[in-house]
């Protein structure tokens, strides 16, 4: 036992360690590990004088502290803006390209842990810190140095300052609480609070016993250190030691890499050895990150996409019933806004009496709310376990909520049967202006009911009449010429759409967006479809005999009137989408992955479309083919399992003339 033997251990744990959790490349087992590590121990317990600071048997703990003290950040410890869908990804990247111009960003998974600032001179660390409110933090050292995958001592001599995620494994976590329930114990919720509680125990062998691990992610001041761009950052911060995730970081030179690699990684995240909530997005250029600067709080050039969550909880505050273009009353869940798959809800409907009576839902009931097929927002279940005993039963109605008409039960379900109830007339002309149907912007659901309160919209040709009271309409509370003049501009526009739009606006029953479209590609312009007869229509593919009936039924006296004055209106009654028949595409169904380099998605989906095809988002057995671009991800996968034909994007090109 010498002091010699003693050094070249540490030597080698540490060579150890950072080649297993560093470069992710061990080159001794965990036998030999352990024994070096043992032989250390041995040595230290025999001559403590020799113990050195760095000596990885510091990693077990044994330092207890009083209290936590407080820690100023030299350069402020911000946190990025959290979005939640792909439209909020695409103003991001749009935002920073209109201020700075074209930039590649990084996407890396977004670990869901606890922040952390390692601080280091001449290579040595002397300090941990948290986050706390991005000014001062907690000194945390004491448990930092319980972490394998944090160095005591970098390859190099510098003073640095680094900055990570604390985090607990998967692994580390079952095992924890399968020890814990063989003693009795309570459980840990999950990793992120388990990691988070662990660094903040005051005495660290709590905290070396909960194995964490720390994922290095950012470097401030980078420039310090001869690095330009985020990646570069990375691979730096890698060779002085530190565990980082450049297996899983990527380029992104657009933004359908970004949407992609959000793709994968949804999907992916499961299968990872740790926890990740999002996805982070950050321009790669410092120099054009530092351009783009910060706000008070948040960097501007980087943003936090957070993952839809697949169930959340909320309190139903209130059941509030809306009337329907066809009368029928629906309840409607009120509860405290909550992001659901990607969307803020702050309501779901209940659908009708028998279903809240089926799960028992009561005001005041904390409740699990999802996205039915990632769509619609539902409650799932009450958790009755919550309950206080004031939430008050549910109750239906038995007037009309609008008019106060007597409600008639049909099936499942309560009608208004009151032609001139004004919510059904309401509920008609916010869909006619919607963004599938006219797409007439402004007109959400406080300006429809104002203006047909105040009698300007009675019916869809009215919308085309607003302009003879733009007068009147700039004087309402709210309004000016300029919003007034918006939204005449937008009534004017919506003259312009195809046929199809036209045909789903108007409402006719059973007739939704696609079937809008079949119709409206079928007969070409509306005298075609109005002089159909019920044989014809039946025949069509994907319309039957239900929308059959519908379609005919709908073109009584009244309509006909109607759709007359549309036409003085100077509406185009036409279908204006071309379709060139192809036996490559005609009924077949396409997927489209990955990036593509020569035309967007939407003008690939069009030229699908054009000859026949049809679009979906998801491969399955009914997929007939899979145009894949870069990084194409796990449809393409998919496709393969499926034996599906695929075809890159030359060839999709070639195939339709391009």
């Amino acid at each position: 036992m010498t002091i010699d033997r003693m050094n070249e251990l540490i030597r080698i744990i540490n060579k150890a360690s950072y080649e297993y959790n560093t470069l992710d490349n061990p080159t001794i087992t965990d036998q030999e590990y352990d024994d070096y590590f043992m032989e250390l121990l041995r040595i230290e317990e025999k001559h403590p004088e020799w113990k050195r600071d760095d000596s990885p048997t510091n990693r077990v703990g044994g330092e207890v502290i009083n209290e936590f003290n407080k820690v100023t950040h030299e350069i402020p410890m911000l946190s990025f803006n959290d979005i939640f869908n792909e439209d909020e990804i695409i103003s991001f990247t749009e935002r920073i390209e209109k201020a700075v111009g074209h930039v590649d960003f990084t996407c890396e998974p977004k670990m869901d842990g606890l922040a952390v600032s390692l601080k280091y001179e001449k290579g040595k660390l002397v300090r941990g810190a948290t986050r706390g409110d991005g000014v001062t933090g907690e000194d945390i050292t004491h448990n930092v140095k319980t972490i394998k995958t944090i160095p005591f001592t970098l390859n190099e001599p510098i003073d640095i300052e680094v900055r990570g995620e604390i985090y607990m494994s998967k692994k580390s976590f079952d095992k924890i609480n399968e020890e814990r329930a063989k003693r009795g114990e309570k459980l840990l919720a999950n990793p992120r609070n388990a990691a988070a509680g662990s660094v903040r125990q005051l005495d660290s062998k709590i905290a070396a016993s909960r194995k964490l691990d720390c994922m290095i992610y950012y470097l401030p001041e980078a420039e310090k250190y001869g690095i330009h761009t985020q990646l570069e950052s990375l691979e730096f911060m890698k060779k002085l030691g530190f565990q980082v995730n450049y297996k899983h970081n990527k380029l992104a030179h657009n933004v359908n890499d970004i949407l992609n690699y959000v793709e994968e990684y949804t999907k992916l995240r499961d299968t990872l050895p740790y926890e990740i909530d999002g996805i982070v997005l950050k321009v790669n250029d410092l120099k054009m990150a530092e351009k783009l600067g910060y706000t008070v709080r948040t960097p501007k050039w980087g943003i936090a996409y957070k993952f839809p969550a697949k169930e959340v909880l909320t309190t139903i505050e209130e059941i509030k019933f809306t009337v329907g273009r066809t009368g029928q009353i629906t309840p409607n869940a009120i509860f405290k806004p909550v992001h659901v798959a990607g969307s803020l809800i702050s309501k779901a409907t209940l659908h009708n009496e028998d279903y809240i009576l089926d799960k028992d839902i009561k005001v005041g009931d904390v409740v699990s709310i999802r996205k039915a097929g990632d769509v619609i927002p539902e409650v799932v279940e009450v958790k009755k376990n919550r309950r206080t005993g004031r939430e008050i039963p549910f109750q239906m109605i038995t007037n009309c909520p609008i008019c106060n008409s007597k409600l008639i039960k049909k099936d499942t379900a309560y009608y208004c049967v009151n032609p001139k109830c004004p919510a059904k007339k309401i509920e008609t002309l916010i869909h006619y202006a919607s963004r599938d149907a006219m797409n007439i912007e402004g007109f959400g659901d406080r300006v429809v009911e104002d203006f047909y309160n105040m009698g300007y919209l009675k019916d869809f040709p009215d919308f085309y009449n607003l302009g003879s009271y733009k007068e009147d309409l700039m004087e309402l509370e709210g309004f000016g010429e300029r919003s007034i003049q918006k939204l005449l501009d937008s009534i004017e526009a919506s003259k312009q759409n195809s046929l199809e739009r036209l045909l789903f606006g108007i409402g006719i029953r059973h007739v939704g967006a696609k079937t809008a479209k079949i119709l409206a590609a079928y007969y070409k312009n509306i005298d075609n479809l109005i002089n159909t007869d019920f044989d014809t229509l039946n025949n069509i593919k994907d319309i039957g005999f239900i929308i059959a009936e519908s379609v005919v039924n709908y073109f009584d006296e009244e309509n006909l009137k109607m759709i007359e004055k549309l036409k003085e209106y100077g509406l185009n009654m036409n279908y204006l989408g071309k379709v060139v028949e192809d036996e490559l595409f005609k009924d077949k169904t396409f997927v489209l992955t990955g990036g593509l380099s020569s035309i967007t998605r939407n003008e690939a989906k069009d030229l699908i479309e054009s000859k026949g095809g049809k679009t979906s988002s998801s491969v399955s057995k009914k997929t007939d083919v899979v145009i894949v671009g870069e990084n194409p991800g796990s449809k393409y996968e998919d496709a393969k399992k499926l034996n599906i034909k695929v075809w890159n994007e030359q060839e999709f090109l070639e195939k339709v003339g391009m």
